[in-house]
């Protein structure tokens, strides 16, 4: 995958340009794709009509094509001595994490309360009591960020409804060579390295292919890849599960097979105090609060998150605060749009709001050339 990038500097490839000349299947490109990024060894840009995320190479990205970033069952011994260390701890002596935490990426997560305690912590706990978790509430409420913070070693899946076990598990691969081997998969590497695996968006994938999970976490504590030979791959000391569900989104489905798989399951919702904590707009939190309290009456199916509230602040200091709130309205379901327009006009006291649109043409004298643009007056020269 970064040797693809490598190789293409100047060009933004989807996920679908990827898979078809590489070979793989989207899921596994996707998981590759999206583990660059987390590194810091590619770029991920905005999307196409077609919805599908750029990526990109940026100045580390030759370097991570140079070093193989997936190894052979058995070979993370420094890793699995580490992870056979944890020891589930008394409740009086761990440390309570309540100030902002920064995950991989560079963000900030604030903890919030669970159980008593920093979410962060309980997970933790969880973990070292080889407790299953499943963080189910609305896209956008933080279940992923969370995840991330309490989990420093974590590896995803993104989970839909085109994940295969191969992208579970491992896949043959074609070498350099022209030959094929097989390159371990995301749940394998957390088993044998004891690392927390996040299965996010579980509910999306097919339930047969769940099914390649389920002897992992249980007593068994085992999967057998049976296109590699039939090996058996034992879980090392720290292998963790968490998955995450979307209840809301078209197709997600949690199994009977999957919900009892999970002991804790825990619902994300919005924390609206820390919207205002982290100074967005006041009349926007309380737009989002009040479309909140309809989706739960079921008189409405959408309402912003703290995805889109800080999405809206980022907005606004760009674009203006009636561009960032005809923003807000345009990204609503259409279904929802009228309902979430009348909240914005009564909270803002603006008369009418509409999707972000283009208008008309600009004439030319009113336009900023972008800087290193040779302008309008240069066209036409003759040489």
């Amino acid at each position: 995958m970064a040797r693809l990038l490598a190789d293409r500097p100047a060009d933004t490839l989807t996920i679908g340009d990827m898979a078809r000349q590489l070979g793989h299947s989207h899921g596994a490109v996707r998981n590759a794709a999206l583990t660059l990024v987390r590194r810091g060894e590619a770029d991920q840009g905005g999307k196409r009509g077609t919805g599908q995320p750029e990526f990109r190479a940026n100045p580390k990205t030759a370097a991570a094509a140079k070093t193989a970033v997936i190894s052979p069952p058995g070979t993370h011994a420094p890793r699995a001595q580490a992870a056979t260390a944890r020891t589930t701890i008394p409740a009086a002596a761990t440390p309570r994490q309540t100030g902002p935490i920064r995950r991989a990426g560079g963000q900030l997560y604030h903890p919030r309360e669970l159980a008593d305690l920093p979410d962060v912590e309980a997970l933790n706990r969880l973990r070292d009591a080889d407790v299953p978790v499943l963080l189910y509430g609305p896209p956008g409420t933080g279940k992923t960020s969370l995840v991330e913070a309490a989990f420093p070693d974590l590896l995803t899946v993104a989970g839909d409804g085109d994940t295969t076990v191969g992208d579970l598990i491992g896949e043959y691969t074609q070498a350099d060579s022209g030959g094929y081997v097989f390159q371990y998969g995301p749940l394998v590497t957390a088993m044998t390295e004891g690392r927390a695996l996040l299965i996010d968006d579980a509910t999306l994938i097919s339930p047969k292919v769940l099914a390649a999970l389920y002897p992992a976490m249980d007593g068994r504590r085992q999967i057998q890849v049976k296109a590699h030979k039939g090996e058996t791959i034992k879980a090392e000391p720290g292998f963790y599960v968490v998955a995450g569900h979307n209840p809301g989104v078209h197709g997600a489905v949690l199994t009977e097979a999957l919900a009892s798989r999970f002991s804790v399951q825990i619902q994300i919702g919005t924390d609206y105090d820390l919207a205002l904590a982290l100074r967005i707009d006041a009349r926007v939190v309380r737009v989002a609060r009040h479309l909140a309290r309809q989706v739960e009456l079921g008189e409405l199916g959408w309402a912003p998150q703290l995805r889109e509230l800080l999405s809206y602040q980022k907005t606004e200091a760009v674009l203006g605060t009636k561009a960032a709130l005809a923003n807000l309205v345009g990204i609503a379901p259409v279904e929802d749009r009228d309902a979430v327009a009348d909240a914005v006009i009564k909270a803002a006291g603006v008369k009418k709001i509409a999707p972000l649109t283009l208008g008309k043409q600009l004439p030319a004298s009113a336009v900023r050339q972008p800087p290193g643009s040779t302008g309008s007056a240069h066209r036409g020269r003759s040489r």
